[in-house]
């Protein structure tokens, strides 16, 4: 396993679409180890995988690590199924975008499917921080960033402090 290069913002691959995940390859199998590594070392709880210059769709989080207990989850080709009427607003930061944390507004609920490493599909409703975690992380694929969450007055602020 290797500790990644991490992308940093305004790099033009964490504004495209990632391409789907075709199989799952040995490949796939050190990209997901390797990612893993990196969100450890940088240290996050999630990473997708254009923010190590990767464009498919791919990300992984392990939302509880930094409270003791490890519970590394890794998600190929998610979709969100449904969201929750209910809103949540929390202080988001990003590891292509440190030292910035910037306030998102999501669904407080998320119904997310995913492949698994081993080939199962997999549904599970997220709520609270993972539902914003796996959110930001899909995000990614979909080539949006914190940034791109916010009003204009917001987004400048963020990133005239991100430029200082």
């Amino acid at each position: 396993m290797s500790v990644l290069p991490i992308v940093l913002w305004p790099d033009p691959r964490l504004g495209r679409v990632c391409d789907p995940v075709e199989g799952i390859t040995e490949a796939i199998r050190r990209q997901a180890a390797d990612m893993l590594e990196t969100m450890y070392a940088a240290p996050g709880r999630g990473l997708a995988a254009p923010q190590v210059g990767i464009l498919n769709r791919l990300f992984v989080t392990d939302f509880t690590w930094k409270e003791g207990t490890r519970d590394p989850q890794v998600y190929l080709n998610p979709e969100i199924l449904s969201s929750g009427d209910e809103t949540a607003t929390m202080s988001e930061g990003c590891l292509s975008i440190p030292g910035i944390s910037v306030e998102v507004t999501r669904p407080a609920r998320v119904h997310l499917i995913w492949t698994s490493l081993d080939g199962a599909r997999v549904s599970q409703v997220f709520t609270g921080f993972a539902a914003a975690c796996v959110q930001h992380e899909l995000d990614h694929l979909n080539g949006v960033v914190t940034f791109d969450r916010l009003s204009s007055d917001a987004r400048a602020a963020a990133e005239a402090a991100y430029a200082a």
